[in-house]
């Protein structure tokens, strides 16, 4: 109707032939292209009529519908074949594919049999999916989520080389941290999500060691003290965990530090009684002990060493000059030089006398080097024949060196050195009351007396 006024208005026909044959406008409406423009016409191709005057086979016969866009046909000796050709930049010029089968001997269908109109409308089609597809190639690809597991492993690959945790730190992750958490991206953590997995690590049963290939073995937590070390180990993965996103966050791979940094650990889990054995408990434990795992004793008493330090010492690293011992293999990545009294240093004199400087130090019956958990067995049998009950680990012979001196008057700092601490703060969590002080003496020496019978019940000798 519009047209038909403008034709009495007197408007000129070539005018109007221009406006019909408008390229395509496109109106935005989300991601698709929505084209305004009436379909065109054209002379040639218009009708199976007019196709029918086109010689047949050759090229295809254009018709622009716009910049970049051409519907061609493309005559047959029975019926003729829609294409389109589109410009494609990346690829260096057009592209020409077949979309479908001209109207010529059949009805149209608007599926595979194709009017002008509806060839049309595909080419359009196929133009805006082709738009679409080099914008998408265009734009970079969105990054992968920064998971936990990602924060865990930028760690880990830390501790490789600037610790010596990193073996006992990548258990820790694998047993408890990677299984519930590996998966989680870090933006979505929150406060009440750690809390319900650190709760959860807390409640489950400590892994006992497992042949490869068989089925996880765990061990009952138990009464007691069991709950609590659960706690002290959770609280351990923690900072593990807390460690590794903190770097995360450091390097710009997480915004937000709120959801970590407002969880706090378990109280009062970390605080054992530290036990540690009598002089005359030591003495029987050496004398329990067979072998070289009797040395190896001997040496852990006599020096407050780990032992793991002590499994890595080699013959060289005993300084007969100065009676020290050279640490290198210490857990905290730093060497120390371990300083001996008149026992150790005869203990180890006889022990490098005649021997390679490379050979290992302390050694097992077969003449090589202790392992990991190869002290736990023969440590167990030594306490069970020296009466020890409950049976002590290995471990708590450094206690024991610790504890021994600093109640002989020590001071924490030279205690805290030998240990190989950096400070004092953990030789004072853990033997501070122990250590001889003012205020001790001075109760000592003026607190009342009452007369209050001890009674004639003596405790056993080198019992506590």
């Amino acid at each position: 109707m519009y047209l038909r006024s403008l034709l009495c208005a007197g408007v000129h026909t070539h005018i109007l032939d221009k406006l019909l044959d408008t390229s395509v406008a496109a109106v935005p409406h989300g991601n698709e292209r929505y084209h305004m423009a009436r379909t065109l016409q054209d002379a040639k191709l218009g009708t199976r009529t007019a196709r029918a005057e086109l010689a047949p086979g050759g090229k295809p016969y254009y018709r622009t519908i716009e910049e970049g866009l051409h519907l061609g046909y493309r005559k047959g000796k029975h019926s003729g074949k829609w294409v389109v050709r589109i410009y494609d930049k990346s690829a260096g010029g057009y592209q020409v594919e077949t979309i479908g089968t001209a109207d010529d001997t059949g009805d149209p269908n608007g599926a595979d049999i194709l009017n002008f109109a509806q060839a049309q409308k595909l080419a359009r089609q196929k133009y805006d999916e082709r738009q679409r597809a080099a914008k998408a190639a265009a734009e970079p690809a969105p990054e992968p989520p920064y998971t936990v597991a990602a924060a865990i492993a930028a760690y880990l690959a830390f501790l490789e080389t600037n610790r010596r945790t990193a073996r006992d730190a990548r258990w820790r992750a694998e047993a408890l941290i990677l299984p519930e958490l590996g998966d989680i991206s870090c933006a979505d953590l929150t406060k009440d999500l750690l809390k319900r997995w650190l709760d959860a690590a807390a409640q489950s049963a400590p892994r006992l060691r497992t042949r490869a290939g068989e089925t996880q073995k765990y061990r009952d937590i138990g009464k007691g003290d069991g709950a609590r070390r659960r706690k002290a180990t959770a609280n351990r993965v923690l900072t593990i965990i807390k460690a590794a996103l903190n770097r995360a966050w450091r390097d710009g791979k997480i915004a937000d530090d709120r959801a970590w940094r407002q969880l706090e650990p378990f109280e009062g889990a970390d605080q054992p009684r530290v036990r540690y054995l009598t002089v005359a408990e030591c003495q029987r434990l050496i004398n329990a002990s067979q072998g070289e795992f009797r040395t190896l004793v001997q040496a852990a008493l006599a020096t407050g060493c780990r032992y793991g330090e002590l499994a890595a010492l080699e013959v060289r690293d005993f300084n007969q000059d100065v009676g020290s011992l050279h640490v290198a293999a210490s857990k905290a990545g730093k060497d120390r030089h371990v300083v001996l009294e008149e026992e150790g240093i005869d203990l180890f004199k006889a022990l490098a006398a005649g021997r390679l400087g490379s050979e290992p130090m302390l050694r097992k019956p077969d003449g090589t080097r202790w392992l990991k958990s190869h002290q736990d067995r023969p440590m167990r049998e030594a306490c069970n024949k020296a009466k020890i009950d409950p049976p002590v680990s290995f471990h708590v012979l450094r206690h024991c060196w610790a504890s021994l001196s600093i109640m002989n008057g020590a001071p924490l700092m030279v205690v805290a050195k030998n240990l190989g601490h950096s400070d004092t703060r953990m030789v004072e969590k853990h033997y501070g009351h122990l250590a001889p002080s003012y205020v001790a003496d001075e109760i000592r020496r003026a607190a009342p007396r009452f007369g209050i019978a001890a009674g004639n019940v003596a405790p056993l000798r080198g019992a506590r």
